[in-house]
Order: structure tokens, then sequence, then C-alpha cells
């Protein structure tokens, strides 16, 4: 099942890292958003991470020319999707928004293409019910930020064909990426279980075990993890890590999967991490320290 064209629904954080990569191994890639602002948002953190890749003498400026030629965008999903091999969507981690999408892909698509989902935890096989070919739906599970990390999650849905698994691990390889293969249950491998540790070092905090930064430099310096629990979870987003485990939890029907109160309520009031500038942390434009959010002080 050979791939030459690509297309990636969403033109955010994940979406156009998994487009800078496909182009930069020579794949055609239509980015595909609703949003013009966000298309162009995106085609611009492409140049930037293509120049800090120059700036540290793994690319030529030959390669980063090649690399956004190979990048077409659109607002129309029946335009974007036209004569392409994959499909990857990389929209919101929300459910019912993907089966719209998974709906409008399948009407749109070329009867061969492959319909990937970049999910970090929703079921392959509930995305896959949305359309006429559950055998050609598979997950490809990308890690942040794609350009910089090796893993992809490769995930089988009930009905994915052998043969699908086999195309889209062996084009994993072929981008440079480490693929590993995984079945459909909540949480595949990563989150099942990166989120409860998040979640158990959430209540650690909330039932007054120890402080922020004490927290994470007990697993730094003592697991070797490069970042500390609740930093990372500022990175991924705090609403990220409660959708992951809102559907852990409902997914088994275990109570230990339940989202910490302190997390929920980070959430409600809008603290999400990085991306709205404070979560357990502090987040300034331009300062690098870590600075830990008052409340926890």
């Amino acid at each position: 099942m050979p791939i030459k064209n690509i297309a990636v629904i969403g033109a955010g954080t994940m979406g156009n890292g998994i487009a800078h990569v496909f182009a930069q191994n020579h794949f055609l890639v239509n980015l595909v958003d609703v949003s013009q602002p966000q298309l162009d948002k995106a085609v611009t953190v492409i140049k930037k991470n293509l120049d800090r890749q120059i700036a540290k003498n793994s690319i030529t400026e030959e390669e980063k020319a090649k690399t956004v030629n190979n990048i077409s965008t659109f607002t129309s999903i029946a335009e974007g999707l036209k004569n392409v091999d994959l499909i990857i969507e990389a929209a919101t981690e929300d459910l019912d928004l993907k089966l719209k999408i998974f709906k409008e892909m399948d009407q749109h698509a070329p009867a061969d293409c492959i319909l990937a989902s970049n999910t970090s935890s929703i079921s392959i096989t509930k995305i896959a019910s949305a359309t006429q070919r559950p055998s050609k739906v598979i997950g490809m599970h990308f890690m942040n930020p794609v350009p910089v990390m090796k893993l992809v999650e490769i995930i089988n849905g009930y009905s994915t064909e052998k043969k699908v698994s086999k195309t889209i691990f062996e084009l994993s390889s072929q981008i440079g990426k480490i693929p590993c293969e995984v079945n459909d249950y909540p949480g595949f491998i990563a989150n099942r279980i990166l989120m409860p540790m998040i979640n158990e070092a959430i209540f650690s905090l909330y039932e007054g075990v120890a402080g922020v930064a004490e927290i994470d430099t007990v697993m730094k310096l003592g697991m070797a993890h490069p970042m500390g629990p609740l930093q990372l979870a500022d990175f991924i987003g705090l609403d990220v890590c409660h959708a992951i485990l809102k559907v852990l939890h409902e997914g088994f029907g275990n109570p230990k999967y339940a989202p910490c109160p302190l997390l929920t309520n980070m959430v409600n009031a809008n603290n999400w991490g990085v991306k709205t500038g404070e979560g357990f942390y502090k987040y300034a434009p331009g300062n690098k320290d870590l600075v830990v959010s008052e409340r926890f002080k």
C-alpha cells in the first residue's frame, strides 16, 4: 500500500508538527483547517522550527525550502483530501468532533485511503464506527514536539486490517520514528501509564504531602525523569490531562482513574498550564526559569 500524498486535518501544535515531519521526509502534505489564520500560523511555526534545525546544522536552507514547498494549505476538507493516500486527523481531543471529522473524511477521501487519528486516548474502534471503512482506520499517536520525539504509538482498532497496520508501521520508520504497535483499550499504553502517574502527583499536592517543586524534583532526581510530572502536565495541558483521565475512568469504570478534584478545579478555572500562562507553574514570555504558581507557594 504505497503512501505518497498525505493530508493532515488540524493545524494546531500536533498537526503542524506532523505536517513538518512528513514534508521534511519528501511527502506532499495537504494541511487542512477551517481557520486560514490558524493555517498561516502553522506554516510560520514550521518555518521557525526548520530555522532551529538549520541553526543546529541538521538541515540546510535548501532542505528548508523543499520542506515548505511540500506543504499546501486548505480550508476545504473536500479540496484538501483529493488524491491522498493517508489522512491523519489531529484535531482537539473531543469524541464528538472526531466522529464528525471522520465521517467527512470517509465521504471525501479516495476509496483506498487509510484514515488515521492522532488521538492520545479515544477509542479507534469507536472513531472507525463513523466510517464505511473501519478496516482502514488506525491510530497514529505522535508525541509532542513531533519533530523531536521519536515514538509513534500505532493503535489497531477492532477491525483494522493487518496490511494497514504493516503499512503504517513501515511508514513510521520511513519518517525516522520508532513505531510501537498496541491494541485499542482506553489510554492505549502511553497514557494508561503516564496519566495515573500525573494524577497521583496532583493528589500528592492536593493532600499536602509535598509542594510543586518538591514533587517534580523527587521524580527528576530520584527517577531520572527529564521533566517532573506537574511540569509535564502543564506542558501537555491540564485540560488534555483531565480529558484523558475521564476517558480512562469511563472506559474501565475504575475509580483509580478519576481525575483529582484539584485538577478539575484548575481546568474549570482555565488554568491549563503553558497554553494559558499558568498551571502548577507561572509562564511569562521570555522567562526560562520555572516559577511555581503563587497559589501553590
